[in-house]
């Protein structure tokens, strides 16, 4: 029997995430990437880990995050229908190749245990990209350790178990509950035994491979799991953990010889109008400098240059357009915008309403998901003197 050791623990025995990570090199690992799915709950006509999102699939994401040295081989469990594309992706990786999968996950991972060549095996579901090396690593150490280390978080929230007619029959203790995640690592000759066992039983019910190995190894042992290390199930999963955070910020001097300015394609009476080579909406161009700065694309300038004629007192709001669908090329859209205006002229109380109508209308999003604050900069610098106008703006995208 393998020694539990004295190690540090967190809550329910979980190791801390101080711990040292001990792996040994010489110890061969083999990753099962669990990919022969539909991704019916997801709603999506293919394979979910096959769905491309900001230029790289969700597979190859998680692929990426086991490709290091401590990982000796990796398995990627693919359907009949997708083992040719998933054998292709598999090639960008060293050490990794495509196995046939099965009907269910149980039959698919017993596949890949066959050909598992690794002392070690760990199991891990392909629609968790984020997974960290730091997890990867302490689920080895447990298995060292512990003979098994299965990633967990505890649970938030208070769990119950139902009598399988609607009504409560059990609340454990929420400090002994947890939700568990993958990777799941175990010797892989006990998991393949186990896995055996249960084939040959004709067993079912296993959602995930502890609960194989409880079964018929023995009760596993738990290591720390991390929050971010979420599976993507439904669609708006995809959509929500793949955003992006801008900013943006442009500055214009007063000095046209217009009654108004431009914000926001409001048009506000003022003194004198800003010097531009477009309208000189500098509000609009702060918001398209963050949106493209969040995309990852280049700034205003390159894509609408001052020294090009087809620019001049161009409509800034038409611009604000043409950058949206540059982001939607990308995979993306705001999903909510903040913008602060320093103007010590003209005040601007009474048109804040207007501009947040305004660029929500042309981001195709909602009011409520437009904040617009004007402030004065109390007399201070180019601003308080009057001499022009800042705008500062934060957007998030979300993945689409």
């Amino acid at each position: 029997m393998r020694s539990e050791g004295d190690g540090k623990k967190g809550r329910g025995g979980l190791p801390l995430r101080g711990d040292p990570l001990n792996v040994s090199p010489s110890r061969s690992v083999t990753a099962i990437v669990c990919a022969a799915g539909k991704g019916e709950r997801a709603g999506f006509a293919k394979n979910k880990l096959l769905e491309r999102i900001n230029g790289k699939t969700v597979l190859e994401r998680t692929l990426s995050a086991f490709d290091f040295s401590a990982v000796t081989e990796i398995l990627v469990t693919a359907s009949q229908a997708d083992f040719a594309e998933i054998s292709a992706l598999c090639g960008r990786f060293p050490r990794t190749r495509a196995v046939l999968g099965g009907n269910t996950r149980f039959q698919s991972v017993f596949n890949a245990l066959r050909q598992a060549s690794g002392e070690l095996v760990l199991v891990h579901d392909g629609a968790r990209p984020f997974v960290k090396t730091e997890t990867i690593l302490g689920c080895i150490a447990s298995v060292l350790q512990y003979g098994s280390g299965v990633c967990a978080v505890p649970a938030v929230d208070t769990i119950a178990l139902t009598d399988g007619a609607g009504k409560i029959a059990e609340v454990p203790p929420r400090k002994d509950a947890f939700a568990l995640q993958t990777p799941q690592g175990f010797y892989t000759a006990e998991l393949l035994s186990a896995y055996e066992k249960a084939a040959a039983e004709k067993s079912g019910g296993y959602t995930d491979d502890s609960s194989v190995f409880a079964a018929f190894v023995g009760r596993p042992r738990i290591c720390a799991g991390a929050r971010d290390n979420i599976k993507l199930t439904y669609a708006e999963d995809f959509k929500d953990n793949f955003a992006r955070v801008g900013f943006g910020v442009d500055t214009h001097a007063f000095g046209r010889a217009t009654d108004f300015v431009m914000l926001g394609g409001v048009k506000v009476p003022s003194d004198s109008g800003l010097i531009a080579h477009s309208d000189g909406d500098v509000l609009a161009h702060a918001v398209m400098d963050a949106m493209l700065s969040a995309a990852g694309l280049k700034d205003i300038g390159y894509y609408f240059p001052d020294k090009d004629e087809k620019w001049r007192n161009a409509d800034s709001m038409k611009m604000l357009v043409a950058v949206k669908e540059l982001i939607a090329a990308k995979g993306f859209a705001v999903k909510n915008l903040s913008v602060a205006v320093q103007a010590e002229r003209p005040r601007l109380a009474a048109y804040i309403d207007a501009i947040r109508q305004s660029l929500a209308a042309a981001l195709e999003i909602g009011p409520p998901a437009v904040g617009v604050s004007a402030g004065t900069n109390e007399g201070l610098g180019y601003v308080g003197e009057g001499k022009g106008i800042t705008v500062s703006a934060y957007v998030l995208l979300k993945g689409v």
